[in-house]
Parts: structure tokens; C-alpha cells; sequence
């Protein structure tokens, strides 16, 4: 197990510093332009690929640092550089966290693989969990996912939305139902393999904020997949809903669902995206504040404008803090007894919506203006505080694991 500790060793420096060149010199210049057009910015994803950062190998040896620092600072360095782009360039995690979290070997080695591709053709894959009546309430899921025992197949049918990457995806994962008297305990995952006929891209959604990043409607209609596209295969899956039979009927704890374990795995790096948008502003707004002058003097020589930038950086820290040690518990297997994934995306969410709107008040009409990036970055954090659980999801959480009670 690895000591926690706030001082990254020098590879994590090295990598740090890689990152944040490549988040200045190509995601930075290109934010304003996409945001602009509101597509996916395949150029940038290919430079990505390019240069190592979107891979798999890459990935997996941030995912497996024994510190646990490799993945938020990762997410830090490129979402400050631009969250629109940043998401687009690490969606596809949240799909390859999906298959970690829940597949087994042979699956991992098959499908992740196919949801980058490679450098000179780059493929993106999608997490399809949430629908139109069932957000942060999975346990109102409708997609349902029926076995045909004949044929060894998977019957799907349902929407999905708010997926990113939906539908313009290589390969979708999808949460369905597959024992509706179950409830949140009757879901399984499913992977969607390219080209599966029955899956089709509906709406897509024009967005306030991280506008480069693709989000739509994912319709699946009598899409059959192969029985090995049940992630962790049906033996696992019937003996799963076995024991949350017997446990239901003896009136027991609830048992995880295939969606919470992709959302608490991905929490705290969810919490490091938004403290790299916070960091963006707050220097933005420091190096404005050092060099505008009003009344003879530098901004930041008045108190209220110090002030607001001194709490503007201690709420930044005290973010990537709480960040940093959930992400240490969970790779050296501690457990979240007071949800502390949850209170890092908590704070670090609240945080970046706080700052980003400082920083436009700082900056005063410029801050408004699409001439300086603040006003994009405040538009972009506001989608921290509602995906992969809202605020107030997470305080229930927190709420419950402190009471002990179980999570739903």
C-alpha cells in the first residue's frame, strides 16, 4: 500500500507537465472554436492519440499508479485546458471504467481495445445509463434486456440519454434491466458491439456548457447482442440476483448496482475535472486582477478583490485535497466509510461553479464577453454539479453512509 502524500515523485511530475503543455498548446487554442461549433473535435482527439494521451496504455498506467494521483491529475491538467474538449478526449473512460468495474478478463481485453482504436483511426465509446424518467433515480430504469435462451442472445429495447458520445460511438456499454421485481438490483450492463442493428442516435442535445463534448439519446429497438456482451457473464449475473432474492425476502441490505459501481469508481475523477476548470479561471482572474488598473492602482491592491481571490484559491486546494484522498482510499482499497467519493465531487463540484462565477465578476464586462474564456468556463461548470450525480445526490449519500443506512 502507498503512503498518502501531497508531493507527486517525478514521473507523475514529468507526466504532469507533458499533459499540461499539450492542454496549453492544442486544447487551449482550439477551445473557443469548438465550443463555437458544438461538434466533437475529432483533429484534437487524433493529436491526442498522437502523442500517447488517448490510449488505453495510457489510461491504464494513470488508473494504476499505486498513489492514486495519476488519474485526477491527469483530468486536472486537461480540463484545464478546456472542458469541452477535455471530455471528449476522456469519455471514453467512463465506458472503459463501466467494463473494468463489472467484465471480466477476456472482456476487458476485447472491448476496451476497440473503444480508442488507434492513431490513424481513433474510436470513442459511450456509458448509457441514464434515461429520460430515470436519472439519479436508477432504480426507475425502463431499458430492458431479455435473454433468448435459443439463441444465446440479449434482447434489448429502451432510451438511454444525456449518453456522451451517444450514438456516434464504436462501442456503447448499457445498463438495462434484466429483473424488473428487483428493482436497482435487477440491473446488468451490457456492452453494444459496432454496427449492432436495433441501435440507433436520437436527439442530440444542444448544451450550455461543454459544448465540443457530444451528448444524445442512444434508442435501442429489438437490438440483440451475443450472450458473451453480458459483462461478467450470466453465471455471475444469475448468481448475483439469487442472493438479492434471498435478501429481499429476509428484508436485507441492498446490494451494488452495475451502475453505482461505475459512478463511485469515477466520482473523484469527476471532482478533479472541475478543479481544473476551477484552477483556469481563478488564474485567469489573478493575472487580470495583477494588471488591470482602475483608479491608479492595480485591482487586486483593494481588499474585496484580494479577498475573493484569496478564498477563490483556498477552496480550490481544499478541493483537490479531498480529490487526492479519495482517489489514494480507493486504489489502496479503503473503504469510503463517509462517502469520501462523494464529498470530493461534492466539493470540487461546488467549488468550480463558485469560482468560475468570480472570476466573470473579477473581470467585470470582460468577464461577459466571449472575448475572454471565464464566461465559457462558468458555462462549463455548471455540468459538474448535475452529472454523474447531482449535489444534492451526493449529500444524500453522504448523509446515508454516515446514518449507516444503505445506499439505493
Amino acid at each position: 500500500m502507498a503512503e498518502f502524500t501531497m508531493e507527486l515523485n517525478d514521473e507523475q511530475k514529468e507526466v504532469r507537465d507533458w499533459l499540461h503543455g499539450f492542454a496549453a498548446d492544442v486544447i487551449r487554442p482550439a477551445a473557443a472554436e469548438w465550443d463555437e461549433r458544438e461538434e466533437t473535435p475529432w483533429p484534437v482527439i487524433q493529436e491526442a492519440a498522437k502523442v500517447g494521451i488517448y490510449s488505453l496504455d495510457f489510461y491504464a498506467q494513470q488508473y494504476f499508479d499505486p498513489t492514486g494521483l495519476g488519474i485526477p491529475m491527469a483530468m486536472e491538467e486537461l480540463f484545464w485546458g478546456d472542458a469541452g474538449i477535455a471530455l471528449s478526449i476522456v469519455g471514453t473512460g467512463l465506458a472503459a471504467v463501466g467494463v473494468l468495474a463489472n467484465g471480466t478478463e477476456e472482456q476487458i481485453g476485447t472491448w476496451i481495445p476497440q473503444m480508442y482504436g488507434d492513431a490513424g483511426d481513433v474510436k470513442v465509446a459511450a456509458f448509457c445509463s441514464s434515461e429520460p424518467d430515470a436519472g439519479s433515480d436508477v432504480a426507475s430504469m425502463r431499458t430492458r434486456a431479455v435473454y433468448d435462451e435459443a439463441k444465446d442472445e440479449w434482447v434489448l429495447n429502451g432510451t438511454k440519454t444525456w449518453a456522451t458520445n451517444g450514438g456516434i460511438a464504436n462501442v456503447h456499454v448499457v445498463v438495462a434491466v434484466v429483473d424488473p421485481e428487483l428493482g436497482s438490483k435487477g440491473h446488468a450492463s451490457f456492452i453494444i458491439p459496432p454496427n449492432t442493428p436495433g441501435l440507433s442516435q436520437g436527439q442530440k442535445f444542444k448544451k450550455h456548457g461543454i459544448r465540443a463534448s457530444h451528448t444524445a439519446e442512444v434508442v435501442l429497438e429489438d437490438a440483440r447482442v451475443p450472450g458473451s456482451c453480458l459483462l461478467g457473464g450470466k453465471e455471475k449475473l444469475d448468481e448475483r440476483l439469487a442472493r438479492a432474492r434471498e435478501r429481499a425476502k429476509a428484508g436485507g441490505e441492498r446490494v451494488k448496482n452495475a451502475a453505482m459501481a461505475t459512478f463511485e469508481a469515477s466520482r473523484p475523477a469527476v471532482g478533479a475535472m472541475a478543479v481544473g476548470t476551477a484552477r483556469a479561471a481563478y488564474e485567469v482572474a489573478l493575472d487580470y486582477a495583477r494588471t488591470r488598473e482602475q483608479f491608479g492602482r492595480p485591482i487586486i491592491d483593494n481588499q474585496g478583490v484580494a479577498f475573493q481571490l484569496a478564498d477563490m484559491r483556498t477552496s480550490i486546494d481544499a478541493a483537490r485535497l479531498l480529490v487526492w484522498r479519495a482517489s489514494w482510499m480507493a486504489v489502496n482499497g479503503k473503504p469510503f466509510t463517509a462517502a469520501e467519493g462523494s464529498m470530493s465531487k461534492l466539493f470540487a463540484s461546488e467549488t468550480a461553479k463558485k469560482v468560475t462565477a468570480e472570476a466573470i465578476q473579477i473581470l467585470g464586462g470582460n468577464g461577459y464577453t466571449r472575448e475572454y474564456p471565464v464566461e465559457r468556463m462558468h458555462r462549463d461548470a455548471a455540468i459538474y454539479t448535475i452529472f454523474e450525480g447531482t449535489s444534492e445526490i451526493q449529500r444524500l449519500v453522504i448523509a446515508r453512509t454516515l446514518a449507516g443506512m444503505p445506499i439505493r
